[in-house]
């Protein structure tokens, strides 16, 4: 069905942008997909855009007659400071300014568990706890739900942040079979925060029907988001692999290896 007149997908050549870049096409008459990236062959409705979301001239280029985004876009993985400053700190802030001038109604941003892991694995938390960072990386996705909150409550840009777990094709080792998120379900939940008739300031965590679960996403009903896949086919496979040190931070905390990552040579 199409929702929209023109939807703009940035991050198109990333791995998540991949998998979201075809069924983005049936949701609007035109997809503007972005990256800074090669993009390939424009598909029927695509428009092609190369972009550097730290270009603010480009930005304001990207989002004239544009929608809602799907903001896949940025440093996908901790890093060194100057390229997160670069995507996800200038990068994102270019994307709401020039939504704000164009009238853009609507972003899709992807957050990430990230921004939430130094608290323990053995707590379940919601949308209303603090922000825990567990690196660089998370610093910034919380600068994103930050300025994405500022810019619903001053101008009524409606965001839906989405803490990405873990989305791969499988879950890579044990800590994913909580964290994993499917790409079918990536999808519908993409679709769900594109077509709700009201979304405001939503946060909501982004894992697959697992098991065993470190989030809530009671505050995100509104969604009427069902993840359908789970883990439990991985399992067997998963648990089989060598156990870490359970006093490790990487195994104590939400966030993983991220928790101790860095610090980065400039």
């Amino acid at each position: 069905m199409t929702t929209y007149g023109r939807l703009l997908l940035t991050g198109a050549a990333g791995g998540l942008g991949r998998v979201l870049r075809p069924a983005m096409r049936e949701w609007a008459t035109h997809l503007r997909v972005s990256d800074i990236a090669k993009l390939g062959r424009a598909g029927p409705g695509e428009e092609l855009v190369r972009c550097d979301l730290a270009n603010e001239k480009a930005m304001r280029k990207l989002l004239e007659g544009v929608d809602a985004v799907v903001h896949m876009g940025g440093i996908s993985s901790d890093q060194p400071w100057k390229p997160i400053l670069q995507g996800n700190i200038i990068g994102v802030y270019n994307l709401y300014e020039s939504a704000r001038i164009h009238g853009t109604r609507r972003i899709v941003f992807a957050s990430s568990n990230h921004a939430i892991g130094f608290y323990p694995r053995k707590q379940v938390i919601d949308a209303n706890d603090p922000v825990r960072p567990d690196s660089l990386y998370g610093v910034s996705k919380t600068f994103g739900e930050s300025i994405s909150r500022f810019y619903y409550d001053r101008y009524g840009i409606e965001t839906a942040c989405l803490r990405i777990g873990s989305a791969f094709p499988e879950p890579k080792d044990r800590r994913m079979l909580v964290t994993w998120l499917s790409y079918a379900d990536l999808t519908s939940l993409v679709h769900a925060c594109l077509t709700v008739p009201k979304l405001g300031h939503t946060i909501v965590f982004g894992a697959s029907a697992n098991r065993d679960k470190w989030w809530d996403n009671k505050l995100a009903k509104h969604l009427r988001w069902k993840p359908r896949d789970d883990t439990e086919r991985f399992r067997k496979a998963r648990e089989a692999d060598p156990r870490k040190d359970p006093k490790s931070p990487a195994e104590r905390f939400q966030g993983g290896a991220y928790v101790m990552s860095g610090p980065y040579d400039e």
